[in-house]
């Protein structure tokens, strides 16, 4: 255990702490923009389908019910484009387990090579380094180079933490060149919903796979677009050769989703009218936030979909973090991203509408 421990680095968020402590001072409370968590109410419906469950004694499937599978199938068709012909399916317990485990889960290990985004979720890089794994950090093909040790490539659009949409012809263009080599592409689509000046294409769509998911899986969460992140609710849908070997292996570590967990599940992807209410509130949110840094000095860039801003005010990240937490703001720095992300916050959608209101004012 302490080998493991060690390989990996420092837990990020504990050395936002101290501006934790200095935001919290602030005489009207803490405005905390810094983590993704939801703050709104789990939709009725899902809620209902949970206690309906709540009486599972009995081993839960690993591989989810078939009323479960059957509702993924038909999402991953309405919201990707996929085609339900030959598509692989399986609950995960939350989209980070996932991540996490998956170069494990492949067989990825000492020796390999995993490409992630140059600025992207750390725990694509946890996952790395838990499998023995090397990491290349790298936004095109030709900063990877024809090295014949890469295993796997993480994509994520919309991107976290700078909200970049990925077009089809760049998505199409990763998932051919890695098809000729045997990579695995592995693409994060957890806020898939939240296109805002762009639309977001799933890794899944004709466009990028000409209708064959061979070689790719997409991943996806419940937590943002149905507020399940307490649920631990996600999902990934692909090549049914890698789903079958993930499932495999799922079986015999005991990552099981519960029943109850399974049925709400169904619940939540059968209903895309909460899935619009969650998208209003978060574009009511973005608007008054994205205004009030603007008008406060700040570039915001990109962030043209996801649950984030990427803002600036050109200089370094942990200054920009200071001068928000002396006005109660605590935002995330971009170092937690990765070193391209220095001088940057991430500043989250998901505060309450008083909360975001109290940033607003204070920015001014």
């Amino acid at each position: 255990m302490s080998g493991l421990a060690a390989a990996l680095p420092d837990f990020p968020w504990d050395q936002l702490e101290p501006a934790k402590a200095a935001a919290a001072a602030h005489p009207d409370g803490l405005v905390d923009l810094s983590i993704g968590t939801p703050v709104d109410p789990v939709p009725e419906s899902v809620r209902a389908a949970l206690a309906g469950a709540a009486d599972s004694p009995g081993y839960p499937l690993t591989a989810g019910t078939p009323a479960l599978r059957a509702a993924m199938t038909d999402w991953f068709v309405a919201a990707c484009g996929a085609s339900a012909d030959g598509l692989g399916v399986l609950p995960t317990i939350g989209s980070k387990e996932l991540v996490a485990w998956l170069p494990t889960l492949l067989g990825v290990g000492p020796g390999d090579t995993v490409v992630i985004p140059s600025v992207c979720y750390p725990t694509y890089e946890v996952g790395v380094r838990l499998a023995g794994a090397t990491v290349v950090r790298a936004d095109s093909l030709t900063a990877v180079g024809p090295d014949p040790r890469v295993k796997l490539i993480w994509i994520n659009s919309p991107s976290n933490p700078t909200g970049r949409v990925l077009p089809a012809t760049h998505l199409r263009k990763v998932v051919d060149w890695a098809r000729e080599r045997g990579v695995v592409v592995a693409s994060d689509e957890c806020y898939l919903s939240l296109g805002w000046e762009e639309r977001p294409v799933s890794v899944l769509d004709p466009a990028v796979t000409g209708g064959d998911p061979t070689g790719v899986l997409a991943v996806h969460s419940l937590s943002k677009r149905s507020n399940l992140a307490g649920y631990r609710a996600g999902l990934v849908g692909g090549d049914p050769v890698l789903i079958a070997a993930l499932l495999a292996v799922r079986k015999h570590a005991g990552m099981i989703m519960p029943a109850p967990v399974q049925a709400a599940m169904v619940a939540a992807l059968g209903d895309e009218t909460h899935v619009e209410d969650q998208r209003a509130r978060y574009e009511a949110r973005r608007t008054a936030l994205r205004a009030a840094l603007l008008d406060a000095g700040f570039t915001i860039e990109h962030s043209e979909a996801g649950l984030y801003l990427w803002a600036t005010r050109g200089e370094d990240c942990w200054d920009t973090v200071g001068w928000l937490a002396e006005r109660g703001i605590l935002a995330a720095p971009g170092s937690f991203y990765g070193p391209a992300g220095a001088r940057h916050v991430r500043v989250a959608l998901t505060a309450t509408d008083e909360r975001v209101a109290a940033a607003v004012k204070r920015l001014a």
